[in-house]
């Protein structure tokens, strides 16, 4: 699979912050400079000044080795062109780069646009309406949303939120198939990023909320025809366990465990939705995926660790065979789903290159596994929690705290994190050149009640009441980057962020890391020492993913799409936050575009604010 560039475009000049700007205070630096460490294994082929997937790479990485934009020049970007999609939902996914188009699919109601690269202002080459049932907005559990899509074959592929996926012609826009996978009326839904490596797409379910069972497959990328589905729970032919299945852990050994760890007549109802990003070791031909909280999320309901849920899986790309599983949360009581990014980085660890699987979860533990067995190397606390008191690494298995624990009626006046973790779904990036992993992270805790609840068919299976609020009280920064070092399991530096940080990360060749926040600020930090040197306010939040891309024109630009929803709405309610948007930003240096001049001349919607190091708050 050829890996692609997303335009990463960028804005005015910088000027001087006003009291009333919100820029974070400095970052808390345990080191200047990490050393350089680590690798990951990039999709074979392709242009580098493309970005075709939204990881950019098999290994979910999100690095570009683009370094026309650095930190010596960053300050200087400016707005080079927008373009509005026209929807209102939160905007997740990545701009794609192939070639002289860019392609992106808006939220609900899925429409896809392919942008002319080589004309001014970058126009509407065509555009493709699938039209998905409405059904589907009443079935999200958390907001219209697309986390992403994906080239390959000459095709864009995506997920459709009424459960399809399609596949459009990149050259005409015509649709070339669409397959089925599930029946929205029982409450399946589907947003996570189609995934494509050589001739397959992976693609997984959402609706855990809804009592569905979990699943992900592999679609033929030619005709669309499904090849093979795994489910999360279930009996050992429908989790696709055999004899290749060898779990590093011995509570993952054993016959049909995907109903055995559940009470009787339970698992068919479990959740384990595979609705995060896929990775791919062409090495071993495996893909890695995580699967999110059981069902319902009242735990006295469902004794057991529940497998496979909270988890992560190992499968043979070609089969599905599973080949190892790790439970991230056994007997997940929180909503701790284990479904974000599994990033496949070779590292130094005691001495050695290990070929490592690296996940923060929303339990607050940062792994590094042995991506071969499924071994916990590391399991180190990235951010503030309570519901553990520790790891045991004999077993696996994080130390729960009793005081934590929820039960139907009593209500729990102060549990970290909350349903959504300190890190929910938005996807880190990886530097080789600082040997670390850049992640958008929160500072929150939940007041937390339980009711039990009975199944029915297409309705919520959830039973979870809570309240989410800062760690430090109401008006405390609820928000934050971490530059985090996956050797050493700690912070080398922090940037707190007054509003929660629920954007992808993205890192670059010239030191430069770029991010944005859900009031709408997105920043250009110096990789090393976490200085800002560079920030736009946009028009809407930013909970999407920035990527970046080489021009027609040879340009490097950076983009990323504006457009705040999904659970980053849990502030609305605060000073500052923004409205809903569907603005994509594409950025340059000097806001130079492919028609040769420089934008600039008036604001974009917001204000800059010069490239200055961070300064205390206003």
């Amino acid at each position: 699979m050829a890996a692609i560039l997303l335009a990463l475009i960028l804005i005015p000049p910088l000027a001087a912050c006003s009291k009333s700007d919100h820029v974070p205070r400095q970052s808390t630096s345990l080191t200047s400079h990490a050393e350089r460490a680590g690798s990951f294994n990039a999709a074979p082929g392709g242009n580098d000044g493309d970005w075709t997937s939204q990881a950019k790479d098999f290994a979910n990485s999100r690095y570009s080795t683009l370094d026309d934009i650095n930190v010596a020049n960053v300050s200087q970007l400016k707005v080079a062109w927008t373009f509005s999609d026209g929807a209102l939902y939160g905007h997740e996914g990545a701009p794609l780069v192939q070639g002289d188009a860019m392609y992106l699919v808006s939220p609900f109601p899925d429409r896809a646009y392919a942008l002319d690269l080589t004309k001014p202002g970058s126009p509407i080459k065509w555009a493709f309406s699938p039209n998905p049932s409405p059904m589907a907005i009443g079935k999200a559990c958390c907001d219209a949303v697309l986390r992403g899509w994906a080239i390959g074959g000459g095709k864009l592929v995506y997920s459709l939120l009424d459960a399809h996926v399609v596949a459009v012609d990149l050259k005409t826009g015509k649709e070339v198939w669409r397959t089925k996978m599930a029946d929205v009326a029982k409450g399946v839904t589907m947003t996570s990023p189609a995934f494509i490596a050589g001739d397959k797409v992976f693609v997984g379910n959402s609706g855990g909320e809804m009592g569905v069972a979990g699943w992900m497959a592999a679609l033929d990328l030619g005709t669309g025809k499904e090849l093979w589905r795994a489910y999360s729970v279930g009996n050992d032919q429908q989790v696709k366990i055999g004899a290749r299945f060898k779990p590093f852990y011995p509570q993952l050994r054993g016959k049909d465990l995907g109903i055995t760890s559940w009470p009787v007549g339970m698992a068919q109802h479990g959740a384990g939705a595979a609705w995060g990003f896929f990775s791919y070791d062409p090495e071993t031909n495996l893909v890695f995926y995580g699967t999110s909280n059981p069902g319902p999320r009242v735990p006295v309901q469902r004794p057991g660790d529940n497998l496979f849920s909270s988890a992560v899986f190992a499968r043979d790309a070609d089969t599905g065979e599973a080949v190892w599983a790790y439970q991230f949360t056994p007997h997940d009581e929180w909503d701790y789903d284990g479904v974000n990014e599994m990033m496949l980085l070779d590292l130094p660890i005691n001495g050695r290159m290990r070929k490592t699987i690296v996940h923060f979860d929303r339990n607050t533990f940062a792994y590094v596994l042995d991506r071969q067995t499924g071994e916990v190397i590391r399991a180190d606390n990235f951010a503030y929690q309570n519901w553990s008191t520790g790891f045991d690494y004999k077993t696996g298995r994080p130390i729960v705290n009793q005081a934590s624990e929820p039960h139907p009626e009593k209500a729990l006046d102060r549990v970290c994190p909350p349903d959504i973790g300190q890190k929910d779904w938005e996807p880190p990036a990886f530097s080789p050149q600082t040997g670390l992993v850049y992640v958008g992270a929160f500072n929150i805790c939940m007041k937390l009640t339980d009711h039990k609840v009975s199944y029915i068919a297409g309705t919520p299976y959830d039973g979870m009441e809570m309240k989410r609020m800062s760690v430090d009280g109401p008006d405390g920064d609820w928000g934050q980057l971490i530059a985090w070092d996956p050797v050493k399991g700690r912070a080398a530096w922090r940037i707190p962020e007054r509003f929660m940080v629920m954007s992808g990360t993205l890192a670059t060749a010239g030191h430069l890391v770029f991010y944005g926040t859900s009031d709408g600020w997105f920043r250009a930090v110096d990789a090393r020492i976490g200085k800002i040197l560079w920030q736009q306010k946009l028009s809407s939040g930013i909970i999407g993913q920035p990527m970046t891309y080489r021009g027609p024109d040879g340009t490097q630009y950076v983009a990323i799409a504006s457009g705040v929803g999904g659970a980053a709405g849990v502030q609305a309610a605060r000073d500052g936050y923004p409205p809903r948007g569907s603005t994509l930003y594409v950025f340059s240096i000097d806001g130079k575009s492919v028609s040769g001049t420089q934008s600039g001349a008036s604001r974009p919607q917001g204000d800059t604010v010069s490239g200055q190091g961070p300064g205390s708050r206003g």
